[in-house]
């Protein structure tokens, strides 16, 4: 099968995997993120890998700003006018995308969320299926972990940086880890916990710049917890300033190149795994039933993998050949 980068829409880099098409399957994958988020190279190992075995012809979109909603939405709309026997789009907006996905089911087209939902699922929104992580129990299952590594006595300052403010993933991720940091200070009472929140940005350079000033504000900072993996940002600033690693804890999501590197030199020590590359191959898979045997997709919970800096020489090889 054939694999090249053609130009998308005017909004978005699209990426194509062709093929012999046998089960006349024809796929389109929306997603909010540009080519310049590394999680979503998995993703599309997934997607092309899933499209080559049933012989489907796939185009994943991709937006030219990061995490731009409106470009996502515009093509979405764009999808549609091709009309595709399936569409997967990531739901980070629980009113943007409504419209246009009753436009696609109406036509016909199966549509399924992947990566992120719609934060009320089915009831929030008329699409068949949700492949993604579920977000507030990845979040606490981030601080639970993370509590491990606490300090033992003293006050703790505890900061949630929220990447995309209003957009499902990041602000479900949020609430997960809130939910826990809130039940350990009530099962602590004899300590001073301080928990805050703060805009922290979808970009290394913006999120290392906005808590670098936090932390020259709050040098007590017991813990960062990032909803996404810029928190390996985080870790290049705590770096620069010589401050030893686990002085500040960190925490975050998905395991790309940049994670990988800072929790080997021990700066992060927790993230959690949402397998992008499950989230590539396993709605193309849905989509393939559902065209050649009348299946009626399912919802797949991609999981929340809590992983340390042990786990990285194995994750690391399985990044290597694109599948974490």
């Amino acid at each position: 099968m054939l694999k090249k980068m053609i130009a998308g829409t005017a909004l978005g880099l699209s990426l194509m995997a062709s093929g012999a098409s046998a089960a006349g399957l024809n796929v389109t994958f929306i997603s909010h993120s540009s080519a310049s988020n590394t999680f979503w190279q998995s993703v599309k190992k997934g997607f092309d890998d899933a499209c080559t075995r049933v012989g489907a012809n796939c185009q994943l979109v991709l937006t030219q700003t990061e995490g731009s909603v409106e470009q996502a939405v515009a093509n979405l709309q764009a999808a549609i006018a091709t009309k595709p026997d399936a569409i997967f789009v990531a739901i980070v907006d629980d009113k943007a995308y409504d419209a246009a996905i009753k436009e696609a089911i109406d036509a016909g087209i199966l549509v399924l969320a992947v990566n992120v939902d719609d934060s009320q699922g089915a009831k929030g929104n008329a699409r068949k299926a949700f492949i993604g992580q579920g977000f507030v129990a990845a979040g606490y299952s981030l601080a639970k972990a993370q509590s491990l590594n606490f300090p033992k006595d003293g006050p703790l300052n505890l900061l949630v940086g929220v990447n995309a403010p209003g957009q499902t993933w990041s602000e479900q991720r949020a609430a997960g880890v809130t939910k826990f940091l809130e039940e350990y200070k009530a099962e602590h009472k004899d300590r001073e916990i301080n928990i805050s929140r703060i805009d922290s940005a979808t970009d290394l350079a913006i999120t290392a710049d906005r808590i670098g000033a936090y932390l020259n504000a709050n040098p007590n900072t017991t813990a960062y917890f990032d909803t996404g993996y810029w928190d390996a940002g985080v870790a290049k600033v705590l770096k620069d300033r010589s401050i030893k690693p686990g002085k500040v804890l960190l925490g975050g999501f998905d395991l790309v190149p940049e994670v990988l590197q800072q929790m080997t030199a021990g700066y992060v020590q927790v993230q959690v795994d949402q397998q992008p590359y499950m989230q590539g191959f396993m709605p193309v898979m849905q989509a393939y039933l559902w065209k050649t045997a009348g299946l009626t997709p399912s919802d797949i919970d991609t999981g929340q993998g809590i992983v340390t800096p042990k786990d990285v020489p194995i994750i690391m090889e399985m990044s290597k050949r694109g599948l974490r």
